[in-house]
């Protein structure tokens, strides 16, 4: 499908001011955002630049919708006259994400277009996500800050990419056994999109749930001997036999598998 035939990039055109994007950016958008459209919704916008995207997601969300401007220039208040809301702040400030929240309560989608630096992105979505509805989503635009050099002094072991891999981590933990992290939004993120310069976190508290493992009480038929079983005469059925290795053979073929994969790991 082109670009040019999405919801979002016919939105776009029809903005009122300068918009910035990237054309793979429209596709992502309409996939994540479609089942908003037209609904009586909180939608809050970070980094505001020159109100093009404000009029965009408007025209694109219809009139039921609230769009917030969240952005560090005041100069942003004159768009308070086309039915905006409007907030200055910094998005890496705790204190103007609670006085903002106080004010406005949960939202339903948050969309971080501000300064792609890690501390700001990170401290966003740490600040954010609790804030967000079950069935909303925190997206993260221009991720590929993650890798740029110059200006985002990336890559780094604390880039929002890297932090964002933790997150993957951190919704994992919820299978039984498996060790909380210190610091959890295990609670709130149901999962995690990734897509060429945009990640998306999914909200749902109801889903967040720990795993646990069920069974229907039917009759087993599990191949347990033909899953363990070696081809004979192969490398891995001579050593065994050699070596007589009873315990630590499935470790044995773990490490070699290992080997093997270093190559995808590159």
């Amino acid at each position: 499908m082109n670009y040019k035939k999405t919801f979002t990039y016919k939105s776009f055109l029809k903005s009122k001011y300068l918009s910035l994007k990237y054309i793979n950016y429209f596709h992502i958008y309409d996939s994540l955002l479609n089942k908003y459209r037209n609904k009586k919704i909180k939608f809050v916008e970070i980094g505001v630049f020159s109100g093009g995207s404000l009029f965009m997601w408007k025209n694109f969300f219809g009139k039921k919708a609230k769009i917030i401007g969240v952005d560090l220039n005041p100069d942003i208040n004159r768009f308070k006259k086309y039915g905006f809301n409007i907030e200055v702040g910094d998005q890496s400030d705790g204190k103007f994400w609670k006085k903002f929240f106080k004010k406005y309560g949960e939202v339903d989608i948050i969309l971080d277009d501000g300064g792609h630096t890690n501390y700001q992105q990170i401290l966003t979505l740490n600040n954010c996500i609790p804030f967000i509805k079950d069935n909303g989503i925190l997206i993260t635009e221009d991720v590929h800050t993650s890798y740029i050099k110059k200006k985002w002094y990336n890559p780094s072991k604390y880039s929002f990419v890297n932090y964002s891999k933790k997150l993957i981590d951190d919704i994992n933990s919820r299978y039984p056994g498996l060790s909380r992290q210190n610091y959890s939004l295990r609670d709130y993120i149901y999962s995690i999109q990734n897509f060429e310069s945009i990640t998306a976190f999914n909200v749902n508290r109801k889903l967040s749930k720990i795993n646990k493992e069920i069974r229907n009480g039917k009759l087993s038929t599990e191949p347990t001997e033909f899953r363990s079983s070696l081809k004979k005469n192969s490398f891995l059925y001579k050593i065994k036999n050699i070596f007589g290795v009873r315990t630590n053979f499935s470790y044995l073929v773990f490490l070699i598998n290992e080997f093997k994969l270093k190559k995808y790991f590159k």
